[in-house]
């Protein structure tokens, strides 16, 4: 690498005798995912440095992309083109972003373009010719007697301050301050020179994170990136980012590829939210961005959160990263009392139908005392249009396959009425003859689908309650601490003020549990806790779901670190993620056959299906799995496909993901 980036718009970076421009060119096809040699002219020399934008004449087009690095020469044997011109001096790459870019694309079986593009915003030029801001002075050490409730909270911050490599899975307290105790951690890190980045699941967080960060290392020292900021602002606050004018950086998915300056911290809360995984190719997790970005920069690395996945518990089992954890005592004195279904035997002697009613007593009960102390109730309900999963007839437990343990589904009415037996979602084998390995009934049912009318059915039963609903187009960011009835679908909670909610109502416990995936178990404690811990420390949570069901059982104890270790267990005997790399292929039935004759698997890979992913057959599915000692191999397997296919310009796409977040 010859050039070296400015940090600040202005500066002048000594020309450069390297002829040559290496460059990673704006082109959307697999087997063009390289860097391409073109000549330097004399003119362009001081302007071409490395990170910044440039045009070249490509395949008989000019396109967009970026000047990657200056050499000496080219391996190219013939003759080059010149660079057609430098869009702008500004360098918006910098080596380190260079890097962990192609070290994502490498992990996800895709390319440098697609990274980079969510990497690097949009340029606007009436932006890029103002000068950002100077640096602001770095803040004070904060206190942090927040961390001290934590065993080794302590020893995190002490590690930050002094420049040293920390790995935590941090478990955060019910109604704990976590924006406070972020922001003291970010804080510790930017005192000492040092960049700081964190990235929460949406806006409404990143709000909040935002007033806690301000309120301590002061206003100018912060800025946020998000989508919602607009095209300009947006280019605005990155370009003062990339130039250093700002270390403290806080944002949302797209934040994690920021260009923070030194980095020394960087940190997720909530890694299990769906908003963590970004929808475009190639579908990186924010979570294993930055545990990536930790393995590169030697960064420290902080993931929060009530609950916990098992891809962080497998970081805390395989010794990568620790665990920082309050103890029980510390647990009891402020979790709020949660009960369940079926919990005590006089609940049924009270209420009989306790176990099948939708809203039993308890709830009632709970709802009712806690607005005779004038503190709001929060009902939880799940979003409608979950797709119905098979179960047992018996005792509900989720009805699998028998040959990959992947879940049972009935297919669509047949033209001749006759009906058919269920099938799995994953290998497409034949399920004729069911029986329960809990229970041993051969009985299957249908699993319940999301609640109605709950808002209506509250507002009955309270008439003197104001009503309140946040949710799809109306989110709610937080409610005044006094009676009221707020329904709210999960990801929506509003905060209370005065301390939290009285109440937490959670409903329709089958809607989660029952949903046909493989993180079902996990999402819906997740969920759970998450509402729950906006409940005040003398609040009641009640749980309408069997008392007996291990997520139920880590709700009441408040242990997600048991759950997290007995869902890691589990998923490592059936040969799921994160024990195994898995992949899913997505097309039509031919160019998914095609497409599986062509991949060269590693030794340890399976195939699992295809099967349909609609009743009309025009898309299917095949699941791929393998070793975790062998993911790298079948990135690079997959990487080779998509590359194959590309080059010879097949008609028929496919969709590859590699560690898809839900793999039906």
């Amino acid at each position: 690498m010859a050039g070296k980036s400015t940090t600040r718009r202005g500066e002048r970076v000594p020309a450069s005798t390297r002829p040559v421009a290496r460059v990673c060119v704006d082109v959307p096809l697999p087997h063009l995912d390289r860097l391409f040699d073109y000549q330097v002219s004399t003119d362009q020399d001081a302007d071409a440095v490395p990170g910044c934008r440039v045009r070249v004449r490509f395949a008989g087009q000019l396109v967009d992309g970026y000047l990657i690095e200056r050499a000496d020469e080219s391996e190219y044997g013939s003759k080059l083109s010149f660079l057609d011109r430098v869009i702008s001096p500004e360098p918006v790459l910098s080596p380190e972003v260079v890097e962990l870019a192609r070290a994502v694309a490498d992990r996800y079986a895709g390319s440098l373009t697609d990274v980079l593009r969510m990497a690097v915003p949009p340029r606007h030029a009436r932006v890029e010719g103002k000068p950002s801001p100077e640096p602001a002075p770095a803040p004070p050490e904060p206190a942090a007697d927040g961390w001290a409730r934590y065993p080794y909270g302590p020893n995190l911050l002490d590690a930050l301050r002094s420049g040293r490599v920390a790995r935590a899975v941090w478990q955060a307290l019910p109604a704990e301050d976590w924006p406070a105790r972020l922001a003291e951690a970010a804080t510790t890190v930017v005192s000492t020179g040092r960049g700081a980045l964190v990235v929460v699941p949406d806006h409404r967080d990143l709000a909040r994170l935002h007033a806690a960060c301000a309120a301590l290392a002061g206003p100018d020292a912060v800025v946020t990136l998000s989508a919602d900021l607009g095209p300009s602002e947006r280019y605005k606050r990155w370009l003062a980012v990339r130039r250093g004018a700002v270390r403290l950086v806080l944002g949302t998915r797209g934040a994690a590829l920021a260009p923070v300056h030194d980095l020394g911290l960087v940190a997720v809360w909530d890694d299990g939210d769906d908003l963590h995984a970004e929808p475009r190719m190639p579908y990186p997790n924010v979570r294993d961005v930055l545990v990536q970005r930790s393995h590169l920069t030697g960064a420290s690395l902080l993931v929060g959160g009530f609950a916990r996945t098992a891809e962080a518990q497998l970081l805390v089992d395989s010794g990568w990263a620790h665990e920082v954890v309050a103890a029980r005592e510390t647990l009891r004195a402020v979790a709020p009392r949660v009960a369940a279904v079926g919990d005590h035997a006089w609940q049924e002697v009270k209420d009989p139908a306790a176990r099948t009613a939708r809203l039993p007593s308890i709830a009632f009960d709970a709802a009712r005392s806690a607005f005779e102390e004038g503190a709001p109730v929060l009902v939880q309900v799940p979003r409608r249009g979950y797709v119905p999963s098979l179960a047992c007839g018996n005792c509900r437990a989720t009805a699998r396959c028998r040959r990959c343990a992947g879940p049972l589904a009935l297919p669509g009415g047949a033209d001749d009425g006759v009906p058919r037996p269920a099938y799995c979602r994953w290998c497409g084998a034949t399920e004729a003859a069911f029986r329960c390995p809990t229970c041993g009934s051969r009985r299957l049912r249908g699993q319940v689908i999301g609640a109605r009318r709950t808002a209506e059915e509250m507002g009955r039963a309270f008439s003197n309650i104001p009503v309140r609903t946040s949710g799809a187009d109306e989110v709610l960011s937080s409610v005044p601490g006094e009676r009221a009835l707020v329904v709210a679908t999960p990801g929506a909670e509003p905060t209370a003020d005065g301390g939290g909610y009285g109440a937490v109502l959670l409903l329709d416990g089958w809607a989660l549990l029952g949903r046909a995936d493989l993180r079902a178990t996990e999402e819906t404690l997740r969920r759970w806790m998450t509402a729950a811990a906006l409940t005040r420390p003398a609040g009641k949570v009640v749980v309408v779901a069997d008392s007996s069901l291990p997520p139920v059982q880590a709700l009441v104890r408040w242990d997600p670190v048991w759950h997290a270790r007995q869902e890691l267990a589990a998923r490592t005997e059936l040969g799921f993620p994160p024990a195994v790399r898995m992949a899913t292929l997505d097309g039509t039935p031919e160019a998914v056959a095609a497409a599986l004759d062509d991949l060269h698997l590693p030794r340890t890979g399976e195939i699992l299906g295809p099967v349909p992913l609609a009743e009309d057959g025009q898309k299917e599915r095949a699941l791929i799995r393998v070793a975790r000692t062998e993911g790298k191999a079948l990135a690079e397997a997959l990487t080779a496909l998509q590359a194959t296919r590309s080059a010879r310009k097949d008609p028929t796409p496919i969709r590859v993901k590699l560690d898809p977040l839900e793999v039906l």
